[in-house]
């Protein structure tokens, strides 16, 4: 029987990892399965995707302005023509299941699988959950959830705890610190910081440390920083001149995985697929929670490490004046290093990917 599945959603990597990761898992159990993808057009699925070997479309949907104006009416004439589109696609591709990972093509495309009657899982990665998905709960046949407790936002009887896909070349790596220092040209003996913003990057976590970078000189840390595409230029206007020894910058880091080996301490937003990464690898972590995300979603990821001492938190507003002093604390808090680490592992979940692709398949079988 050739399975057939849509995999819905993304704008950020946060969703388009665990997406990645739930079909990786999907053709590895079934190599004849047909997995279609339905993303935005112009945001970062359309390139992602395809890149990893899985076809794509893109749907016109916008997010909503949280400011009442004109460019409202065009992201609601964009939804009608998304909503028109995500019911051709179902139309000619006959999924049997439908999975939703957040982001704006989720809504319109698992809204109507919905109306036809197709089988509909959501992958829920927020401590909180965001308000496309609690509207979809009363469809869905599942919905695996990363966080304990959200039956406050959907029927229990539904609810899978599972846990958030990572990145499969994170798991399980043996990897030799000589090999990870090497591959980045940095000393094998110097604690090493890494700074993440994302993939676009982050302006405050930015700004907070290029305004004291030398501090990493006098101390003599290593930091490692990836800063984003959209701030790369400006930083290395300003940092090639210093000549910094210790300072290693780069517009996004390829090889996550030897950059996460090495590092002693991490700064991170607070996005729920990083976080998920980060408790696998239980390593010791500055979380900086965007401000700039639906409902503050971020902050409650961030606070549901923090009040089981897994990690520290520095809020956006606060970052410019405490983050990189609360780091240099940290760098040399060794035993602070340990308990937030070996804490934050403890609320890690292995296996998600296989947890949910068994709720996808138990869906198939049940039709």
């Amino acid at each position: 029987m050739n399975r057939k599945f849509i995999i819905s959603g993304g704008g950020t990597g946060g969703h388009i990892f665990p997406a990645l990761s739930i079909a990786n898992e999907i053709k590895k159990r079934d190599p004849e399965a047909s997995i279609l993808f339905v993303g935005a057009l112009g945001r970062m699925e359309m390139e992602r995707v395809p890149a990893s070997g899985f076809p794509i479309i893109g749907l016109p949907v916008e997010g909503i302005q949280r400011k009442i104006g004109l460019r409202n009416l065009m992201v609601l004439y964009k939804l009608i023509i998304s909503l028109f589109k995500a019911g051709n696609i179902l139309k000619s591709f006959k999924p049997d299941v439908v999975i939703g990972v957040g982001g704006y093509a989720s809504g319109p495309l698992l809204k109507m699988a919905a109306l036809k009657k197709i089988p509909i899982l959501i992958q829920e990665q927020n401590s909180y959950a965001g308000v496309t998905n609690r509207l979809l709960a009363r469809k869905a046949a599942k919905i695996c959830v990363a966080y304990p407790g959200m039956e406050k936002y959907f029927p229990a009887t539904k609810i899978v705890l599972t846990g958030n896909p990572v990145r499969e070349e994170l798991v399980n790596q043996q990897i030799k610190r000589s090999t990870a220092c090497g591959f980045f040209n940095i000393p094998v003996d110097k604690p090493v910081l890494l700074v993440l913003g994302g993939s676009l990057g982050a302006r405050t976590i930015n700004n907070s440390i290029l305004n004291l970078v030398d501090a990493f000189e006098k101390e003599n840390l290593q930091l490692l920083w990836q800063t984003g595409r959209l701030y790369y230029d400006r930083i290395r206007q300003e940092l090639d001149p210093k000549g910094l020894k210790n300072v290693k910058y780069f517009d996004f880091i390829n090889r996550i995985d030897l950059a996460y080996s090495i590092a002693d301490v991490i700064i991170s937003r607070a996005g729920a697929a990083t976080i998920s990464e980060l408790c696998l690898l239980g390593k010791p972590v500055i979380l900086v929670p965007s401000p700039n995300v639906a409902e503050d979603h971020q902050t409650k990821n961030a606070m549901a490490l923090v009040k089981n001492h897994a990690a520290l938190m520095v809020s956006d507003k606060d970052a410019p004046d405490k983050l990189v002093m609360q780091a240099l604390e940290l760098m040399h808090d060794k035993l602070l290093q340990g308990t937030l680490g070996s804490n934050c592992n403890k609320m890690a979940y292995s296996g998600s990917a296989t947890k949910i692709v068994d709720e996808i398949f138990n869906l198939v079988d049940k039709r």
